[in-house]
């Protein structure tokens, strides 16, 4: 019979103190957590399990780094970086935004999943004055898939929504606020051609692309709000 043995060790996991001692795995000491029912160990040698790898992650996704770069920097396998990359944008919300009376850009981005000729649309809305993201969506460029991001921009009672000339817009926006000028897209415009430059998978000439949406779509969430 096998006994459990109390320790003072934090849960890894919910942190707290109610650990106790639960076998050995390759001669390394394992503990089992009796408030969430985790088991782990006290240190890894897998550069995976440490504690700076997800912001180390986070980071290189920021700066445009491809998964396979990533998984050679830090030394892990490609396919524990995507699914870390998922775990990390799941914990992701975006962020509250209820200033009323700003002015935002809408604008598409053109990319491609797996084939070039699986082209897709990302659509995002951004506050003029701090560029910050109020939402997007990764999908066809079609009246009803933008309406939702419309609709949510208009809860905050904007001043004015700056488009191009994409003949869905007049339908959906009101035209007391709607506005369609020569370089009136100027902002998000050039936040395209950052996410270009920062986003491997977005840039132009590459060999990266994105396989399947949920990692489009999570990488997205971890550049606008991670």
């Amino acid at each position: 019979m096998v006994l459990d043995y109390i320790c003072v060790m934090k849960c890894k996991n919910c942190k707290e103190p109610n650990c106790i001692k639960r076998g050995k795995r390759n001669g390394i000491q394992r503990y089992f957590c009796k408030s969430c029912n985790a088991c782990f160990q006290q240190s890894y040698s897998y550069t995976a399990y440490q504690d700076t790898t997800n912001t180390l992650i986070k980071n290189l996704l920021r700066e445009g780094c491809g998964i396979l770069s990533i998984s050679r920097i830090i030394g892990i396998s490609k396919n524990t970086v995507l699914s870390r990359m998922l775990k990390i944008s799941k914990q992701i919300k975006a962020p509250y935004f209820n200033k009323l009376g700003c002015k935002y850009e809408v604008d598409e981005l053109w990319t491609y999943i797996k084939r070039k000729e699986d082209f897709t649309w990302i659509t995002y809305a951004i506050e003029r004055e701090t560029k910050s993201v109020i939402d997007f969506f990764v999908g066809r460029k079609t009246k009803e898939a933008i309406r939702p991001l419309i609709n949510k921009v208009l809860l905050l009672q904007p001043n004015s929504i700056y488009t191009d000339r994409l003949n869905i817009y007049p339908s959906l926006i009101p035209k007391a606020i709607h506005k369609r000028f020569q370089y009136c897209t100027n902002k998000i415009e050039r936040m395209n051609l950052t996410l270009r430059t920062h986003y491997k998978r977005l840039s132009r000439k590459t060999i990266c692309f994105s396989k399947n949406q949920i990692y489009l779509e999570a990488h997205l969430r971890i550049y606008f709000w991670g």
